[in-house]
């Protein structure tokens, strides 16, 4: 999962979003550091990290990669899960729109701020005046999210080429997106991610 889908599940297990999206950027035991709340949805988002990876509709689709690009499925893959969230936020979250659910969202994260990373201080300062939740709509953009993620980490220059693979396969991906999100949205409502 990536920014959207950790925020969107930690809304509806009424989980810290702070600590959803800080996760990424925390190493290690994050007991001591950070509010309890927070640290309980660093250990959200790394359950759902977990579990996204070994459901069989996700490892089915590493197999939609070509050779060289295999190896940072995973993470292209958590990219476009976002892209299919956005897409079909309206079905999945009628009551709701996206713009309003990242405005609450943000006025969650930016306060608390200064407590975090600079890492994650930095991502910020794009993340919400650049909307990149909203423009994970735009499949531009998701090859830009790639290609930026490339550039930055020499050990993921394949996630540029990986894009490829999305165009090639888009209708399964998204089959199977509805295979598996709908029922960890269940599971974030029952608590039980």
């Amino acid at each position: 999962m990536n920014f959207l889908a950790h925020l969107h599940l930690a809304m509806l297990a009424q989980s810290s979003l702070l600590g959803n999206l800080l996760a990424d950027f925390v190493r290690g035991n994050p007991a001591g550091e950070y509010a309890p709340n927070v640290v309980a949805g660093i250990m959200m988002h790394r359950r759902v990290d977990v579990l996204a990876d070994s459901l069989p509709q996700v490892k089915t689709c590493r197999d939609y990669f070509s050779g060289q690009h295999r190896r940072v499925a995973p993470i292209t893959l958590d990219v476009v899960w976002d892209h299919f969230l956005v897409r079909h936020w309206h079905q999945l979250e009628p009551l709701s729109s996206l713009d309003s659910f990242t405005q609450q969202a943000r006025s969650q994260i930016v306060p608390y701020l200064p407590l975090t990373p600079p890492r994650f201080q930095n991502l910020n300062r794009y993340l919400w005046p650049e909307r990149w939740l909203e423009r994970y709509a735009e499949l531009p953009f998701i090859a830009k999210v790639l290609q930026s993620m490339a550039t930055r980490r020499p050990a993921f220059a394949a996630l540029a080429g990986s894009f490829a693979d999305i165009e090639r396969h888009y209708p399964q991906l998204e089959t199977h997106f509805w295979q598996f999100y709908p029922q960890m949205m269940q599971q974030a409502k029952d608590k039980k991610l």
